[in-house]
């Protein structure tokens, strides 16, 4: 279903964060991280996609792609004053060191 909204909406984000989780659930890193990079290339202040492309990645022992995941994502929370999703993206990369 996903994917029938993006073909007629490309630039849905909503629709775009799905399916990059999706593939994130199920294992398949390189087509989740795909999915996540189109997002933020059209919705580069989408917060919620900086922080769960570097889980995903966290996940797969990709630690330095994360942390810059995890600093765009931080200064996009800024920008847009999500303080939560700045927080949260904070306590991750000073987990990460």
């Amino acid at each position: 279903m996903l994917t029938q909204i993006l073909d007629q909406n490309p630039n849905d984000a909503f629709a775009r964060y799905g399916l990059a989780m999706e593939h994130a659930k199920s294992g398949d890193l390189e087509t989740a991280m795909l999915e996540f990079k189109k997002l933020l290339e059209v919705h580069p202040d989408y917060a919620a996609g900086y922080f769960m492309a570097a889980q995903t990645l966290a996940k797969a022992a990709r630690s330095d792609e994360a942390k810059t995941y995890l600093q765009n994502g931080i200064a996009a929370a800024a920008r847009t004053g999500n303080a939560h999703a700045k927080g949260e993206m904070e306590a991750m990369l000073d987990e990460l060191g």
